[in-house]
């Protein structure tokens, strides 16, 4: 009968349940150190690779070496180079670990939500920082091309559909079988980003009704973005447009924007100056944004009255501006009060859209009565210092050479690119300096490319980021690709930012030392010159960098890295464990000796997915 078990059987019995352990562990083994390969799952952070590299760890273990690692000798110095790195979980697909809101959840930081301060950045310390190879989306495709990628995506890349849902009377993003499309629509231009641009353009009264006016007008900031589709679609027009927007409930919006192809980053207007200097854009932009400009004395709107160039445009698309309701009409009015204090008028109020003007001088903020708010910032206020400084409620004036050329002095795109910026004399830098440093770079571009060879065609790359911009020179230098570029400064470096906006270009300030604020897989190739022999002299991990541009590279990407030979060869020892491969290694200087040069290594990052069957990176 069933369930009997007499004597004989017993006997039968106890082999075969060893014989069955015996298969269960080498299967828990086989499957169990897979797993542990792809997930590590990224719970274990700061324990067994941030130790090796002397850091302290949450359990107390002793900084010892894996059999996962091959040490190395230098200068005296013990180094430790993986031959593999972990997987992170799936749950961390889109990790961005300085605006990560459950690190915040979890090290419990005393925040004001009403600021917004849970959206700025908060990064992990070292013992706390993800130590894994950040996997795709299963099911992951190499992204759609430009210009194509601006209308759709692949939804496998990034499996969110909640927007297309909530925004379905909006036109912000329709699903269509496997992908996903995006009309062009928005909060406040549901018939298309196009015709509200055209009439943004028709109210300022501009030629042709074409909104870069003939030039003038190149730089754009849009603040709460969406999508991306306003500054998706001023590209047609040679117009550069900084999406913003935060990691918020409306979540993957700029990822989004970055895997259509369209210049966009993560931040928020709240308690710190976002990381641009003064007079950058020649328009801002909100529409439907949500924000609160009154607040704090109206310190937002100051921030943007910082950002905006002498006669910038502040363009506004909200109930505020045309509602008639009791509390939108007291909005309307102290707004109304307070811009008109910061020396704004109205420049066109059209329908639902207000646009108002900067002034050209400091004529308004001197005839202002003593006393009246807000104030001038301090003289010794540097406008242009941005990396991690706190916000103020008070007007930036014109330095005396603005405002004596009633302007910003730039020439119209695209000869601005060009033309010595008139704030290039604030770096000391002078205008012959200026243009060597673009024919410099115009031929080292031109290498660059030779060595990518075969490997790029013309629209394999989309989306670049400097990662040590100077002057700008390397993306002046990439006009004719069809490309955009992240220009990344270093915080502790020159001001030379504001060179590369005054050209036309745009960009951040960032600290290499910690990670950047964009979503995992959003840049195409990135380009490092000198940037790890300048981590190097600050102590912080080369290691860490060499993750962190895993994690922001698209899977088929490219590195190219130009440093000293010494730094090349370390980097090379990294590039099994990141699944990473050479393209070519070549001296940046012929004939140059081996301690002198500066070398170059070109690197493409593999396409690897987390299988079902949990199979092994390919």
């Amino acid at each position: 009968m069933r369930g009997r078990v007499d004597g004989g059987q017993k006997k039968h019995l106890v082999p075969s349940i060893c014989v069955i352990l015996l298969i269960l562990g080498f299967l828990f083994i086989y499957f169990g150190g897979h797993r542990g390969h792809h997930t590590s799952t990224a719970l274990d952070y700061g324990t067994k690779f941030s130790r090796s590299l002397g850091w302290g760890s949450n359990d107390g273990g002793d900084a010892t070496k894996t059999d996962e690692s091959a040490s190395g000798q230098e200068d005296g110095v013990e180094h430790i180079t993986p031959k593999s790195f972990p997987v992170c979980d799936d749950r961390h697909m889109e990790l961005i670990p300085c605006l990560d809101r459950n690190l915040i959840y979890q090290t419990r930081l005393k925040l004001d939500l009403s600021l917004m301060e849970h959206y700025e950045r908060h990064c992990p310390q070292p013992e706390r920082r993800f130590n894994c190879l950040i996997p795709p989306p299963r099911g992951y495709k190499i992204p759609i091309k430009w210009p194509i990628s601006r209308d759709k995506v692949w939804q496998a890349n990034i499996p969110h559909t909640h927007l297309a849902h909530e925004k379905s009377d909006q036109n912000w993003m329709v699903v269509k079988g496997d992908k996903i499309n995006f009309p062009g629509g928005g909060t406040h231009f549901h018939y298309g980003a196009d015709k509200y641009i055209a009439s943004i353009a028709n109210m300022l009264k501009f030629p042709n009704n074409v909104i870069n006016n003939e030039g003038r007008l190149r730089t754009v900031l849009d603040v709460g973005c969406g999508v991306a589709s306003f500054g998706g679609y001023l590209l047609s027009s040679n117009v550069l447009t900084m999406s913003l927007a935060p990691n918020d409930v409306h979540q993957n919006q700029i990822q989004f924007a970055l895997e259509r192809g369209i210049p966009a980053f993560l931040d928020v207007l709240g308690t710190r100056r976002l990381p641009y200097p003064s007079r950058s854009f020649e328009l801002a932009h909100c529409s439907r944004c949500r924000i609160d400009w009154l607040q704090r004395d109206g310190i937002l709107l100051l921030e943007l009255d910082r950002l905006l160039r002498p006669g910038g445009f502040f363009v506004y698309s909200s109930p505020e501006a045309y509602a008639q309701d009791e509390e939108d009409l007291k909005i309307w009015r102290e707004m109304s009060t307070l811009v008109d204090r910061m020396c704004w008028k109205i420049a066109a109020k059209q329908n639902q859209t207000v646009i108002w003007v900067k002034p050209l001088t400091n004529d308004c903020y001197m005839d202002r009565a003593p006393g009246t708010k807000p104030p001038l910032c301090r003289s010794d206020d540097d406008a242009d210092a941005v990396w991690d400084v706190k916000m103020e409620a008070c007007i930036t004036p014109y330095s005396e050479q603005h405002h004596k050329d009633k302007g910003s002095g730039l020439a119209p795109w695209p000869a601005r690119l060009t033309t010595p910026p008139p704030r290039l004399a604030d770096l000391g830098y002078a205008a012959e300096s200026f243009v060597k440093d673009l024919e410099d770079w115009q031929q080292r571009v031109h290498n660059y490319w030779n060595l990518l060879g075969p490997k790029v065609t013309t629209n394999t790359i989309r989306n670049v980021m400097d990662m040590k911009a100077n002057l700008g020179s390397f993306a002046a230098a990439l006009k004719d690709k069809d490309v955009w570029v992240m220009n990344v400064v270093p915080h502790d470096g020159p001001s030379s930012l504001k060179i590369i906006y005054d050209r036309g270009l745009i960009g951040t300030v960032h600290d290499w030392c910690e990670s950047f604020s964009t979503y995992p897989r959003t840049y195409d190739l990135l380009h490092a010159w000198t940037l790890f022999s300048s981590i190097e002299k600050k102590g912080c991990s080369a290691e860490d960098l060499l993750l962190e541009m895993d994690r922001i590279l698209r899977p088929t990407g490219f590195i190219i890295i130009r440093d000293s030979r010494a730094v090349i060869d370390l980097i090379t020892k990294y590039l099994s464990a990141l699944h990473w491969k050479s393209l070519a290694v070549v001296d940046a200087q012929p004939n140059s000796s081996p301690e002198d040069g500066e070398a170059i290594l070109v690197i493409q990052k593999k396409l690897w997915l987390v299988e079902e069957n949990l199979k092994d990176l390919r």
